[in-house]
């Protein structure tokens, strides 16, 4: 799968398993952090990003350290993704 369409793909799968109803893909720009002032996730949104990471690319993330790096932004979890996941 090629970057951008991995992109779209991430920021559709980010709405649904975090219930954001509100937001378009559109909505959620490449860089933005995802949390914080970004777009604003907090604690139990990491745990859901976790679980959709093995889900949906069988990627399981044990150091908490290692998923606030790769939950920075769409961007970092893009390139987590390219380089350790099992694309469907």
């Amino acid at each position: 799968m090629e970057r951008e369409a991995l992109k779209q793909q991430l920021k559709a799968q980010i709405i649904k398993f975090l219930n954001l109803t509100e937001l378009t893909p559109e909505d959620i720009k490449d860089d933005e952090p995802l949390f914080g002032d970004g777009l604003g996730l907090d604690s139990i949104d990491s745990l859901e990003l976790i679980v959709l990471l093995k889900k949906e690319y069988g990627i399981t993330i044990q150091d908490p350290k290692a998923g606030r790096k790769i939950f920075h932004n769409v961007n970092s979890m893009v390139d987590y993704v390219l380089a350790n996941g099992v694309i469907k």
